[in-house]
């Protein structure tokens, strides 16, 4: 593959390109946070999608900018983005906002840009605001490497929620996560039940008046949450996991498994591919435990 690079002056750059789609980044709470790149971009594109085109009435609105929207969401975004590459193919611009944040994270953004690219549609981010970075840097824990876990209830059930932390209990990276209020007590039980009592940052309600920053470890969190009501959008900043805190180290191989499969309800064959996981060996020696010793 050959790439090339036409250099581009500013002018150039702030001009509104046709048959592109632009990622507009839109503010997380505080309105006084929207560039003014953002605003020329949701002013002179021929096209505005919106997640929810009420909120996005409601930013247009506040700015003085009177445009009718198309709905983007994950309802409708097969056919919605059949009717925006159409659009961009004939030579007309689009700009896609969110909720709050930047398109593309924890939304149905990520598909539309994909379905862009194997089109050979032009790409542009309108760069902005971002609630996990945003939580990441006023956490206190390590910046230096990290991984988006996104909404953990997408996983499905909680069979399916303890399976997926269960896939990241090992990783030494800060882990970020979003959460509802109704379901942070809930998750910050699971938390808990697959990492141990770490160390979190609980953001709440970011750049808003009343943003909120508890940092502690997760057992806090869980007592605070439980005598007080979240109210707000949450995200929660997680300690990686730390050199020296394997809680498996006096475990035989099957007890390992059986910790899983007791404490986090994962069947036989999870568990055995969590402990194997952990301890860096073939899922077939942890296996090999209970066969050898129900023999």
């Amino acid at each position: 593959m050959n790439l090339s690079f036409a250099p581009e002056t500013s002018e150039e750059k702030n001009k509104i390109q046709p048959g592109t789609l632009y990622l507009v980044a839109t503010p997380i709470g505080n309105l006084s946070d929207i560039s003014s790149r953002a605003l020329k971009v949701l002013n002179e594109a021929d096209i505005v999608a919106a997640e929810d085109t009420r909120v996005g009435a409601k930013l247009l609105a506040a700015f003085g900018i009177k445009r009718s929207m198309m709905p983007y969401r994950e309802h409708n975004m097969r056919t919605a983005a059949e009717h925006i590459i159409e659009k961009l193919k004939e030579g007309l611009s689009c700009a896609l906002i969110t909720d709050a944040g930047m398109p593309g994270i924890s939304d149905p953004g990520a598909e539309l840009v994909a379905a862009c690219v194997d089109a050979g549609i032009c790409v542009s981010c309108i760069p902005g605001p971002n609630a996990a970075l945003t939580a990441l840097v006023l956490s206190g824990l390590d910046t230096s490497r990290f991984a988006f876990e996104g909404f953990l209830s997408d996983a499905g059930r909680t069979s399916k929620q303890k399976q997926r932390l269960s896939d990241i209990a090992s990783d030494t990276r800060t882990l970020i996560f979003y959460e509802a209020p109704h379901r942070l007590l809930a998750t910050l039980k699971l938390l808990r039940e697959a990492f141990g009592n770490r160390k979190i940052a609980v953001c709440r309600e970011l750049t808003k008046l009343n943003e909120e920053i508890r940092r502690g470890d997760i057992d806090g969190a869980i007592s605070c949450f439980e005598s007080v009501e979240p109210r707000g959008e949450f995200v929660l900043v997680v300690e990686g996991r730390q050199a020296g805190s394997e809680f498996w180290r006096s475990m035989t191989p099957r007890e390992h498994a059986e910790y899983y499969m007791e404490n986090l309800g994962l069947s036989k064959n999870e568990a055995c591919k969590a402990a194997a996981r952990d301890r860096g060996v073939a899922k077939s020696e942890i296996y090999r435990e209970f066969i050898e010793k129900d023999e």
